[in-house]
């Protein structure tokens, strides 16, 4: 049986060996259809940030092993990966009271490409569709840096409310939707002029922030608290009377201002939201009460809430949009909700000690999940929710993204 054009490089006990091969599909488990054929050009890296080692643990997915360690700056807290070119940008908090960077990554050779300064203590980053433009969340300088990333460098800093915890930028390129953890708000940015229009008070804790793929709602989780809030963006209304003619473009009406449309009763402490691939549903991950709420986009409506396992912290959908995949800080499992059933599953996916961050491998067959305690990253079989190996990581791995791309 062929899995691949290249060995898998783990430890011989968890790797499926040709010449006992027979033996291993009995014992592992390992099937064809969990390593793809994959062309000669083909690239996959999982990136962890270690916050307490300054450094990014690579992975090479096609091969399911660690391919390096690279120093970045201090404490890196977050990553994430171009969407059209093929690098990828770590954010290195350092201290509250000295200046952050970025550090860019070259993905095609897996080295420090540059390093951008930004204000203090950034904690997440936002790239724009288009590659060019990130947006940073300043938590020491209560500012958002606006980096144009071809030149490497910050080209803005606009004032956000206190101690910003993420910014979500919507699909339609307006609106930066800034989520204020001190400042218990949200601010809403205008991106076309960089400056703030509309401020949200009232959402104690608030940590992370999603937007419908119309852009025409953000969801917000308000962790200090057991709500999320809901945000109606603005937007130009589209009159129906403004084109007699069934052929002629509908035409925009008055302007709808920003404004709250909903405060959701969801369970203690949401600190994670998780929307479906189709838009249709976001799942909370309610830390404090040990549970997920599911919230209709629709109607901003709470339908059930299910215990889910303990300190859930992280959740994740699969494309297919019938599983939820939730980590368990004060655990070492990774819980697998069926969202078509309405279930849990069993077993849970016994992983490292504090899971933390998920993703998926491209393919969607492999689940990577960050082992904050135990300083690993465990790699689960989808197909049978079973684990398939550890691999090691540095000190308090913290967040996760997977990049694929082909050489040219």
């Amino acid at each position: 049986m062929s899995r691949r054009k290249s060995p898998m490089k783990i430890k011989s006990t968890q790797a499926c060996s040709v010449p006992i091969l027979l033996l291993a599909l009995a014992v592992t488990g390992c099937r064809s259809h969990d390593f793809p054929q994959y062309p000669a050009n083909y690239r996959e890296y999982a990136y962890v940030t270690n916050g307490g080692s300054g450094t990014v643990s690579i992975y090479d997915v096609v091969n399911v092993r660690l391919d390096r360690e690279l120093p970045v700056g201090q404490n890196p807290v977050a990553v994430a990966a171009s969407p059209t070119r093929n690098e990828v940008y770590v954010v290195n908090s350092g201290v509250e009271t000295g200046q952050g960077s970025i550090t860019v990554l070259n993905a095609e050779n897996n080295s420090v490409a540059a390093t951008i300064q930004v204000q203090r203590q950034p904690v997440s980053i936002e790239i724009a569709p288009a590659g060019d433009l990130a947006y940073v969340a300043n938590a020491g300088s209560n500012s958002i840096s606006v980096l144009d990333l071809k030149a490497r460098r910050e080209v803005a800093a606009i004032g956000s409310g206190e101690k910003p915890a993420a910014a979500r930028l919507s699909p339609d390129g307006k609106t930066l939707v800034v989520a204020n953890r001190q400042g218990n708000s949200v601010s809403l940015i205008d991106l076309p002029s960089r400056r703030v229009r509309a401020v949200f008070e009232d959402c104690p804790g608030a940590s992370e922030a999603v937007i419908l793929a119309d852009s025409s709602k953000a969801f917000v989780a308000c962790s200090a608290g057991h709500q999320v809030m809901v945000l109606a963006l603005a937007h130009a209304e589209v009159s129906a009377t403004a084109h007699p003619a069934p052929s002629s473009p509908a035409q925009p009406g008055p302007a709808q201002p920003d404004r709250l449309e909903s405060l959701l009763d969801v369970g203690q402490g949401p600190v994670h939201l998780a929307l479906k691939p189709d838009g249709g549903e976001i799942f909370v991950s309610n830390s404090l009460s040990d549970s997920i709420s599911e919230v209709y986009n629709g109607t901003d409506e709470v339908g059930n809430t299910y215990m889910i396992g303990d300190d859930p912290v992280r959740g994740l959908v699969a494309n297919d949009n019938s599983k939820l995949y939730v980590a368990g800080f004060n655990s070492q499992f990774v819980t697998v909700y069926s969202i078509d059933e309405g279930k849990r599953l069993y077993p849970s996916i016994h992983v490292g000690d504090g899971p933390t961050a998920l993703a998926f491998s491209s393919s969607g067959l492999l689940l990577f999940a960050v082992d904050s305690r135990s300083g690993d990253v465990a790699v689960a079989r989808t197909a049978t929710r079973s684990l398939f190996t550890l691999l090691p990581a540095g000190r308090n791995p913290n967040a996760i993204v997977v990049k694929a791309f082909k050489l040219q």
